[in-house]
C-alpha cells in the first residue's frame, strides 16, 4: 500500500511541477520539501570539504579521510571498529550477512520497519535469510513476549528455522520518527543473550534518537552487537553509511563490501562531507526536532476537522499529520500548487511538498534545509489549504 502511495504521488508530483514551477503571476514560489531528509543538498561548507578532501584507493584501505570517518565513527558509536560503504541499505544486508552465516536462517523483525519494507527483500533473495515480521508497536517497538516465543520456536525443532538475529529500527521511521527506550534496547539484549541471539540496530536515523534522548550515541549502540548509521538523511551528507561492530565482524563486513560492489575507490570526497555533517549533527538535529514540534504544535492550534496530530509522538524531525478529510493524495495537491487566491491573500506563492504516507495520513520530515522560517511558511499554507477544503 505505502508502495502504490508512493508511486501515486510521483506522478502528481512531477505534472504539477512541470505546470506551475517558476512563479505565478510574477511572484516567485518558495518551496519547503518535507518529503524526506534525503532530499538535503550539501551547504558550502560541505562542498569546500569535498572539494579540498585529501584521498586515495579506499578498496587497498588507502583513503586517508575515509580512515578518519570511520575512526571517528567508530569513537562515537563506542565500537571498535566501522566501516563506510555506499548506502544504509548495503550497511544493514552485510550487518545481516555477518550474523547470519547459515544459509534459511531466521530474522526477527517489525513487520514495518524499513529493512524488512523498502529494501527489496535483499536479505531473502541475496543473504538466504529468512525473515520474520513480528506486529510493530505504536512507539516501533515490539512485543517482547511475542519476540521470546518466535525466538525461541526453533530450538531444538526440525520444522523452524533457528533465529540467529534480531533487527531494530532506531528512530523508528513508519511510526513517526519515534525513539526506541534505553530500558527496552537493554531488555532486547539481555533476551537475546540469553538464547545465544545477536542484535543488530539500523540506526539510519541513529542521530536523531541520540539528540533526542540526550545521551550519546554509544549509549544506544552499546545495546546492540552491531549497528548502521546514514549519512545521507539528516546529517545532510549527499552519499553513504557506516556499519560499526568488533574488530572481526567489520574484517568480515570488508569481503562482503566487495562481494556485493560497494567497494570504492577515492571515497575521500563523500567521507569529507559526511565527516562535516557529523561536526554539527547535534546542533542542526535539535533545530529540526524544534522546527517539527512547532509544526505539529500550530497544526494542532488551526483546530481543523480535516486533520489533526498527537503531539506526544512528535519526537525527533517528523510529524505524522492525520487527515479526516480529503484523501492525503488529494491534501497533498493543494499544498503543492499554488493559486491567484492564495497570492493574492498571502502575497507570496509557496509550495509545500510532501507524500502522502497511508490511505488516512500525511508524513512531514523536517532536516537542515528547512529553516524555521520555512515551517511558519508551511504552517501558513497548511492554514490557506484548509481553509479552502471547508467546512
Amino acid at each position: 500500500m505505502l508502495r502504490r502511495l508512493a508511486r501515486t504521488a510521483a506522478q502528481w508530483h512531477g505534472a504539477l511541477w512541470a505546470r506551475g514551477s517558476g512563479s505565478w503571476a510574477g511572484v516567485p514560489a518558495h518551496v519547503v520539501d518535507l518529503r524526506s531528509d534525503t532530499v538535503t543538498k550539501p551547504g558550502p561548507a560541505m562542498r569546500r570539504a569535498m572539494a579540498e578532501a585529501v584521498v586515495g584507493d579506499d578498496d587497498y584501505g588507502e583513503d586517508p579521510t575515509v580512515r578518519e570517518l570511520q575512526e571517528k565513527a567508530a569513537e562515537l558509536l563506542g565500537v571498535e571498529q566501522t566501516l563506510f560503504v555506499p548506502t544504509n541499505t548495503m550497511a544493514n544486508l552485510i550487518s545481516v550477512m555477518c550474523h547470519c552465516r547459515r544459509r534459511g536462517s531466521q530474522l526477527l523483525l517489525g513487520q514495518e520497519c524499513h529493512l524488512h519494507v523498502y529494501e527489496q527483500g535483499g536479505v531473502a533473495q541475496i543473504a538466504g535469510v529468512h525473515s520474520h515480521p513480528l506486529p510493530d508497536l505504536p512507539h516501533g517497538t515490539l512485543d517482547l513476549a511475542e519476540l521470546e516465543r518466535m525466538v525461541t520456536r526453533g530450538l531444538g525443532s526440525p520444522y523452524h528455522p533457528v533465529c540467529e538475529l534480531i533487527c531494530l529500527e532506531n528512530t523508528h521511521s513508519s511510526s513517526g520518527g519515534r525513539v526506541l527506550p534505553i530500558n527496552y534496547l537493554r531488555q532486547v539484549r539481555l533476551l537475546a543473550r540469553s538464547y545465544g541471539v545477536r542484535v543488530h540496530l539500523d540506526g539510519a536515523r541513529l542521530m536523531n534518537a541520540s539528540v533526542a534522548l540526550h545521551v550519546p550515541p554509544a549509549h544506544i549502540v552499546e545495546h546492540c552487537d552491531s549497528v548502521s548509521l546514514c549519512v545521507s538523511k539528516g546529517l545532510g551528507a549527499p552519499v553513504g553509511a557506516l556499519v560499526g561492530g568488533p574488530k572481526d565482524f567489520i574484517e568480515e563486513a570488508w569481503r562482503l563490501r566487495k562481494a556485493l560492489g560497494g567497494g570504492m575507490r577515492q571515497a575521500g570526497v563523500l567521507a569529507a562531507a559526511a565527516l562535516v555533517g557529523l561536526a554539527d549533527a547535534e546542533e542542526v538535529l535539535l533545530r529540526d526536532h524544534r522546527n517539527a514540534q512547532r509544526f505539529a504544535k500550530g497544526l494542532q492550534e488551526l483546530a481543523s476537522p480535516l486533520c489533526s496530530v498527537d503531539l506526544t509522538a512528535v519526537e525527533t524531525n517528523m510529524v505524522m499529520v492525520r487527515v479526516d478529510g480529503p484523501p492525503p493524495e488529494e491534501l497533498c495537491r493543494r499544498l503543492q500548487a499554488v493559486s491567484a487566491d492564495e497570492v493574492a491573500q498571502t502575497g507570496r506563492a509557496v509550495r509545500v511538498l510532501l507524500f502522502p504516507w497511508t490511505e488516512r495520513s500525511v508524513r512531514a520530515v523536517w532536516h537542515r534545509d528547512v529553516s524555521a522560517q520555512d515551517t511558519e511558511l508551511a504552517l501558513r499554507k497548511w492554514g490557506f489549504v484548509l481553509r479552502q477544503l471547508g467546512p
